[in-house]
């Protein structure tokens, strides 16, 4: 993997935190960060959103939902 060199600006508080976490992890600063990008990736992946959808899609079976949760508000009201 070919790897960039990349200067970041962080306040006081996010440079301790990142020194003591990375020090009881046992990892390098560098790596923490890039631990961190990896997880955002992941969290971030285009079209997590639509499997969800896709994935549930069909699973309400009692209706119109539209008509269901307007009469479960008009209870709240």
């Amino acid at each position: 993997m070919r790897t960039t060199r990349t200067i970041i600006f962080l306040s006081e508080d996010e440079k301790l935190w990142l020194e003591e976490y990375s020090k009881a992890a046992g990892v390098s600063m560098a790596e923490t960060i890039r631990r961190g990008l990896a997880r955002l990736r992941e969290q971030e992946r285009p079209g997590r959103y639509h499997e969800a959808l896709e994935s549930t899609r069909g699973l309400w079976k009692k209706g119109d939902g539209l008509r269901y949760q307007e009469n479960l508000r008009r209870d709240w009201q």
